[in-house]
């Protein structure tokens, strides 16, 4: 688990630092604006659907069920499951996706509705949303092609294939936008090429493992139904943080012009953390728990999965404290340039500050959701996600209401509402909040859930391991206080002096987060402890 770890991480850390560099790219290009708020909304409908598949639903129902007709039946049977289920999902999501094209404005009504009123605005996101929709399904088959691979150990290439994704947004915002009359449509047609792309990318690799076969429809096959049985509860279980935060797109668009972007901007912060671990422990822990489960060996389903919490807390934690303390020079430093200004600098921060509270409990849900996953347990995650998402829309009425009684002027106050909150910047750092506070809540049912099913036993060294923690990031916690006391002005000095201040800070907060974690104790041999 631990090289099938590194294999993942590796890959996804190119992916996510090249989503860095999409994202100052997009920023740079088009600034934070109606134009850009109408590209995230069209984008975050079919991305949320994308980490449904591809990070969430599709993986957790499909690859216990393919892991157990690899071990106990034949190759042709397997190779047969993956004509029968590509056939299937592929007929499915052709439909959704055409549905989705026709009812564009129906949809955009849906989770746009601060657009109505803004005929230009509107219609331009239908525009962008009907070009992001079909990306939906290729993405989601190449979701197929990558959880094949990962029951075969093979984690490196499906975790590569989101590059594919951030090179055609990079070469939409820098070559092809200049090139068009509504600029902005340029990103619509590079996710649209991302999403062929990503599928042919994998294809030669099944075929070397001989898994690649014409779809064939098969809904009326056992182990198909099987999967769609596992499959439905996790489409909401295993999302909550996207449901959440496509909940907070339909808010933000209540919310001053720029507030979809701002939050879009936290979101690619907590990616880096979460894509390079959250979700890579997850997708590397799934076919161990499975194995594990299959073969009755509650002992190493134990271990697996301590070492799973474990190694999620030694990084999760720090990366929590340094986006908290580090908000405002990451911001300024990575995406004030271009048409991104020190004002967008400002609002931003309060999103990245607001959402990276919740990344702790972010990852922790991505390792605990395998637990379930692994014995075909796909309700118990659900009703922890319906509490969590309550929770998240109570506390979204909540934080906004107190931030706009804090920052509104006594004519505001009087007023309409609805007014007051399209015309405050800074209303939306409630929703990343919210969406903070709600993800702790997922994890905690999730925690006492598991604990009363008896599937998980606590290994020996956890109070050990949580003083090492603390004691690491305290130190950490404090250079980086002190740097900050240094350095207090980050939007109006030069980007040169920026990314040195930067740098020094993260390589000093880094380093003294590892020495004081090593001089009390911590081995890299217990990351192998499994």
């Amino acid at each position: 688990m631990f090289r099938g770890l590194l294999s993942f991480s590796s890959m996804t850390m190119v992916s996510r630092v090249l989503g860095l560099v999409r994202d100052m790219s997009i920023n740079a290009a088009f600034g934070a604006n109606a134009a850009t708020d109408a590209f995230w909304v069209a984008f975050r409908i079919p991305n949320f659907m994308r980490r449904l598949f591809a990070e969430g639903s599709f993986s957790t129902a499909f690859v216990p069920v393919f892991t157990e007709v690899k071990e106990k039946s034949s190759h042709a049977d397997l190779k047969d499951l993956m004509a029968r289920v590509s056939g299937t999902l592929g007929g499915v999501l052709l439909v959704v996706s055409a549905l989705g094209i026709v009812f564009a404005p129906e949809v955009t009504a849906l989770f746009s509705p601060g657009a109505i009123g803004e005929p230009g605005k509107f219609g331009l996101t239908v525009q962008l949303l009907r070009l992001t929709f079909p990306f939906l399904l290729f993405v989601s088959l190449t979701a197929l092609a990558g959880g094949a691979l990962n029951s075969f150990h093979r984690f490196a290439l499906p975790a590569l294939t989101p590059v594919i994704l951030n090179l055609c947004m990079i070469a939409g915002a820098l070559w092809l936008a200049p090139r068009l009359h509504t600029p902005i449509l340029a990103m619509g047609w590079a996710i649209l090429a991302a999403g062929i792309l990503q599928l042919l990318f994998q294809l030669p690799a099944l075929r070397g493992l001989d898994l690649l076969a014409l779809p064939r429809w098969g809904w009326g096959h056992p182990q198909v139904r099987r999967i769609m049985r596992l499959m439905v509860p996790t489409l909401f279980g295993s999302s909550v943080a996207q449901i959440n935060l496509l909940l907070d797109t339909v808010v933000a668009s209540l919310l001053v012009a720029g507030s979809q972007s701002w939050l879009s901007q936290a979101d690619r912060f907590l990616e880096l953390p979460l894509g390079v671990f959250g979700v890579a422990l997850g997708t590397v822990i799934l076919p161990a728990l499975s194995r594990h489960h299959v073969a009755t060996d509650r002992i190493g389903f134990s271990r697996a999965l301590d070492w799973g919490l474990r190694t999620t807390l030694l990084i999760a934690v720090p990366a929590m404290l340094g986006l908290l303390l580090l908000a405002e020079p990451l911001v300024a430093t990575l995406f004030q340039h271009g048409h991104f200004r020190p004002f967008d600098t400002r609002m931003a921060t309060l999103s990245v500050s607001a959402l990276s509270f919740g990344l702790p409990a972010f990852a922790l849900v991505k390792v605990l959701l395998p637990a379930f996953y692994a014995r075909q347990d796909t309700r118990t995650p659900v009703r922890a996600g319906v509490a969590a998402l309550v929770s998240n829309m109570a506390l979204n009425a909540l934080f906004l209401a107190l931030l706009f009684l804090l920052w509104a002027s006594p004519a505001q106050r009087q007023g309409s509402w609805l007014a007051g909150l399209a015309a405050i910047p800074g209303l939306h750092m409630a929703l990343g909040l919210a969406s903070a506070v709600a993800s702790y809540v997922n994890l905690g049912l999730l925690w006492r859930w598991l604990k009363r099913a008896g599937v998980y036993e606590r290994q020996p060294g956890w109070g050990r391991h949580l003083l090492r923690l603390a004691l690491a990031c305290a130190a950490m916690v404090a250079v980086l206080l002190l740097g900050r006391w240094l350095w207090t002005d980050w939007t109006a000095v030069a980007v040169p002096t920026r990314v040195w201040r930067l740098a020094v800070l993260v390589a000093a907060g880094g380093a003294s987060y590892l020495a004081v974690l090593f001089a009390a104790g911590f081995r890299l041999g217990e990351l192998k402890g499994a």
